[in-house]
């Protein structure tokens, strides 16, 4: 028996060991791996459908999927860097006016709005009492912590692109061989906890198709339909803005940080014709999350709402922008376990 035990102990140590050392050493592609299994796991439909396009056919509807994504995660990287680099005299101009000139004062309507013109008026006088010293003194702190948490998430240039890489090489490995991945993946949950373990590993996957779905899809028409309402109305940065907006959308902030003060500025320049289009049209696309996000959720899984947003939004504090897939399926995966177990004991209980 204390063989048995010295032997034991010793075999789980070493598997532990081993473990550890596996996850060190892939420790560099950890994040690519979880994005590329997320996106793969969201996105076997289309690929399914492709591969039916292409008479059965894998390889090309695994190439069309890995140009689709490169065209997808560069793309957008790509369009920022060039936007911003046209702009920046821009910002440059914007920068060097409010440094030397400060902030303008509010006109006078906006003290009179209801229940909040007299606190914006107050604030606002208060932030530009100090002239330009004294705005510079009030942002400096805030762009700095700002700054900082940029360069935290998503690193250098250089970093982000060979990360992007990275999420295409091994999406496309996961694409052509998802069928064994999948067929291990509840191989080893049934192994853990039999039925009920194989059934939480199919839930986890119905949990990533579904915020992907609620979340990403609602962002991006969002973002669009925003920025299509931010050119029309002859707002300017509106790519800049867009892209701000996109950011805010996944981050589940909704895209009326970005709208509302562009219609406010666009009142506040006298424009009270576009201003007032702009504004309509930004209720209805900030409406979009009350009945889109809900639909598109309930297709990808049958969970409740509040869980999942609570899983999206804690899992974004706690993990940054990989929570957004991270903490729903954790949630959802631990409420169906929690719920089959009350049940089975419920049904246990009856029978006794």
């Amino acid at each position: 028996m204390p063989h048995d035990l010295t032997r034991n102990t010793l075999a789980v140590f070493c598997i532990a060991a081993l473990l550890a050392l596996s996850l060190w050493v892939l420790r560099p592609f950890l994040a690519a791996t979880v994005w590329s299994t997320m996106i793969v796991v969201a996105t076997w439909p289309w690929l399914i459908a492709l591969q039916q396009t292409f008479r059965g056919r894998r390889t090309p509807a695994v190439l069309v999927m890995s140009v689709g994504m490169l065209l997808l995660l560069v793309a957008p990287l790509w369009w920022a860097i060039s936007t911003i680099t046209q702009k920046s005299d821009q910002f440059l101009v914007l920068g060097k006016s409010l440094a030397s000139n400060g902030l303008p004062a509010l006109p006078e309507w906006v003290e009179h709005i209801p229940f909040v013109g007299e606190k914006i008026t107050t604030a606002w006088t208060d932030l530009i009492a100090g002239g330009a010293t004294g705005f510079m003194d009030h942002v400096a702190p805030y762009a700095a912590s700002t700054g900082k948490w940029v360069l935290s998430q998503f690193g250098g240039l250089g970093g982000m692109l060979i990360q992007f890489l990275l999420v295409v090489t091994i999406s496309a490995i996961l694409y052509a061989s998802g069928e064994d991945a999948a067929k291990m993946i509840r191989s080893f949950g049934r192994r853990l906890a039999g039925e009920r373990g194989e059934g939480a590993m199919v839930l986890a996957g119905q949990a990533i198709r579904a915020v992907a779905l609620g979340v990403g899809v609602t962002a991006v028409v969002q973002t669009v339909l925003g920025g299509v309402g931010l050119v029309i109305a002859g707002v300017p940065f509106a790519a800049v803005l867009s892209a701000i907006m996109l950011m805010l959308c996944i981050a589940q902030i909704g895209p009326s940080l970005v709208l509302f003060p562009a219609v406010g500025w666009m009142f506040w320049q006298g424009d009270t014709g576009w201003a007032t289009f702009l504004l309509v049209w930004s209720l209805i696309v900030v409406s979009l999350d009350n009945f889109l996000r809900p639909m598109l959720i309930k297709r990808g899984a049958d969970l409740p709402l509040l869980l999942i947003f609570a899983g999206v939004i804690g899992g974004l504090l706690s993990f940054g922008l990989i929570g957004i897939f991270v903490g729903p399926v954790a949630l959802a995966v631990t409420y169906t376990l929690v719920q089959s177990w009350v049940a089975e004991t419920i049904v246990k209980d009856e029978n006794s």
